[in-house]
């Protein structure tokens, strides 16, 4: 698990891709701190096991994973967003994130919001539909509040510092984005939609009687 708080800017240095997948190597400093082989490390919000070495990691991207998130547009000299897994008791200061990204948006429009820069976002209507007003998403690993919601598309508002410390600065009109939603949001559906069996007193789902019989 992640928190969407970026710890670093990594460079990738090489990618070396073939039929069945890609190897990423990407210089680090600060993630590399206690990583041991076999731990995760998210980059540009996608959780990867790497292999950490004297001043860089290697991780293997399988062809999902390079058809389902940006990293397969990644060359050498390419800015990613770096985040080692949460440790168990350390501060909790974004959202719940898995790293495994939901879809591959594209920035649709870019905005000037006095000392902020507002995003607009647009993703597949089955992505927009856990897309919530003041809830939680993240972009590139980054951890961000939503400011609005479209038909098509939603808006996050991007303070300087976010701008300074993840690699979200560089995004143009039209690059692609990793998106993953509030997990939170997809059990919430799950519940809503699935039955419930006899040991919940509802049949077919959550229903407005069950909850108040509940005291919610």
């Amino acid at each position: 698990m992640f928190t969407g708080i970026i710890e670093e800017i990594g460079t990738v240095r090489a990618v070396r891709a073939g039929r069945t997948g890609a190897v990423l190597d990407i210089e680090a400093s600060k993630v590399l701190e206690g990583t041991a082989v076999g731990d995760s490390i998210a980059v540009n919000g996608v959780c990867l096991t790497v292999t950490p070495g004297q001043g860089h990691f290697t991780a293997d991207a399988m062809p999902e994973t390079l058809r389902r998130t940006s990293l397969g547009s990644l060359s050498a000299g390419s800015k990613v967003n770096l985040e080692r897994a949460m440790l168990c008791g350390g501060r909790f200061g974004g959202h719940i994130v898995s790293g495994h990204v939901d879809a591959c948006g594209r920035v649709a429009a870019l905005e000037k919001d006095g000392i902020a820069l507002l995003m607009r976002v647009s993703v597949p209507e089955q992505v927009l539909r856990y897309i919530a007003e003041k809830g939680s998403v993240t972009l590139d690993g980054t951890s961000l509040t939503v400011a609005s919601v479209w038909a098509d598309s939603f808006t996050v508002s991007l303070i300087p510092h976010t701008m300074a410390a993840t690699t979200l600065h560089l995004l143009r009109v039209g690059s692609p984005v990793n998106v993953e939603v509030d997990m939170l949001a997809r059990y919430v559906e799950r519940l809503l939609h699935s039955g419930n069996g006899a040991d919940s007193g509802a049949k077919g789902g959550l229903s407005m009687e069950f909850l108040r019989q509940n005291g919610f």
